[in-house]
């Protein structure tokens, strides 16, 4: 499955983004998708996760403001991001694996990364 995030730019502190995670060469829906973000100088650091069926789980530093949701029929996720915060500046990688129980690392497929610049 080959994965192109999409959806990041230079948002003022407070504002939202949507990302999007395009699919192509297999159906989403096989796969348990995940977005995950690299700070500079920093190790990447999983953000949400979404199972088949819908399930999520969410870094705990990040439950109240990001929706991970996906659209098989798109296929398509999608992270939504609100009220952003400097430290939301990163780059944003989605990544597939075929498990059927959540991972918070370890996913077998990526996507390349969007960059999200948070301004204060």
């Amino acid at each position: 499955v080959q994965l192109q995030a999409s959806g990041g730019g230079l948002v003022q502190a407070g504002g939202s983004l949507r990302l999007s995670c395009a699919a192509s060469g297999r159906t989403l829906s096989m796969y348990l998708m995940g977005w995950f973000r690299q700070a500079p100088g920093k190790e990447r650091e999983f953000v949400a996760t979404v199972t088949r069926s819908g399930g999520t789980r969410y870094e705990d530093s990040v439950e109240d403001r990001f929706t991970i949701s996906r659209d098989n029929a798109k296929n398509t996720i999608y992270l939504q991001i609100d009220n952003l915060k400097a430290e939301d500046t990163a780059v944003y990688y989605c990544a597939a694996d075929p498990s059927r129980r959540i991972k918070t690392g370890g996913y077998s497929y990526w996507g390349q990364g969007t960059q999200v610049t948070v301004s204060s």
